[in-house]
């Protein structure tokens, strides 16, 4: 089956479409979900608008808090998601289905929303602060905005020649023109263009209340050793961007790419560590008249 980019990476080509993958992830998910389901206070009978839901996880996640009478909008860009979670819902008569961007949300009327939450969304849009008026808009008098963004501009700013959070290493020339390829290859304009101070700032502006962010910087934090060096070269940092595997056979000699795969594997069977450098930002909004 065919499907668009965001539904291929989040299906697949974020993890490879490797069930050991799946699985070494799925704690970082869950806990992204229940931060902002958290920062999101909800209540029983609250109508909640995932905005960029994706396969839902923070809609169904929701959907588990709520009550017999709350209701999930599930919207994204991507029809084939939306198809995605329709299935997942197998007709719980407590979704709804909106094919709509973050920057655009008409098929959502004003002030008919209680809670709106994204998860790392507004990372892929030009018009980040049209969004937050649109979450404005529709959300009803004390409504609550939650989000979850990572601050992609902190590692390159950082590290901006780190792969993989291996740090200086015998093949970091092999991994720059890796780099370079992903440069050529994906527009990142959009994911490095704005900090945690810009997100503060569009909620202001946008008309927020009770504006509450909190940021999280990681620099060479040790982190658990790399996954299996096949499957992760199947995998891709996001979907714009190329998989590993498919960049380095653009940008690297066969005899460099033997080089990488024969170092690259040997770490992994060495369970050699590795660093995590990242930043995140949860950001919590009330609107006003509640």
């Amino acid at each position: 089956m065919t499907v668009d980019k965001w539904a291929s990476w989040l299906l697949i080509r974020r993890d490879g479409d490797n069930q050991a993958m799946r699985d070494r992830i799925a704690p970082e998910l869950a806990d992204l979900r229940d931060n902002v389901l958290d920062r999101a206070d909800l209540h029983p009978d609250d109508t909640l608008l995932d905005v960029g839901t994706g396969t839902g996880l923070i809609g169904f996640g929701a959907l588990d808090r709520l009550g017999p009478r709350g209701r999930v909008i599930f919207s994204d860009i991507s029809q084939d998601l939306l198809a995605e979670c329709r299935r997942t819902a197998a007709g719980d008569d407590r979704c709804d289905f909106v094919r709509a961007s973050a920057d655009d949300l008409a098929g959502v009327a004003d002030a008919s929303v209680d809670v709106v939450t994204t998860r790392s969304v507004l990372m892929y849009l030009d018009r980040k602060d049209v969004a937050f008026a649109e979450f404005r808009r529709v959300l009803r008098p004390g409504g609550r905005l939650s989000i979850f963004e990572p601050i992609n501009r902190f590692l390159v700013e950082h590290r901006p020649g780190d792969m993989f959070g291996l740090g200086p290493s015998p093949v970091q020339e092999l991994l720059s023109k890796v780099l370079d390829q992903f440069k050529r290859g994906s527009d990142e304009r959009t994911m490095l263009d704005f900090d945690e101070r810009d997100l503060l700032r569009w909620a202001v502006d946008a008309g927020f209340a009770a504006v509450e962010l909190d940021y999280r910087a990681q620099l060479d934090v040790p982190a658990q050793p790399m996954a299996d060096w096949a499957t992760l070269k199947n995998t891709a940092p996001n979907p714009l961007a190329p998989t590993y595997g498919e960049a380095i056979e653009a940008a690297l000699t066969p005899g460099e790419q033997a080089r990488l795969d024969d170092y690259m594997t040997a770490r992994v069977a060495a369970g050699a560590p590795t660093r995590r450098t990242m930043a995140t930002a949860f950001l919590r909004a009330e609107m006003p008249g509640g």
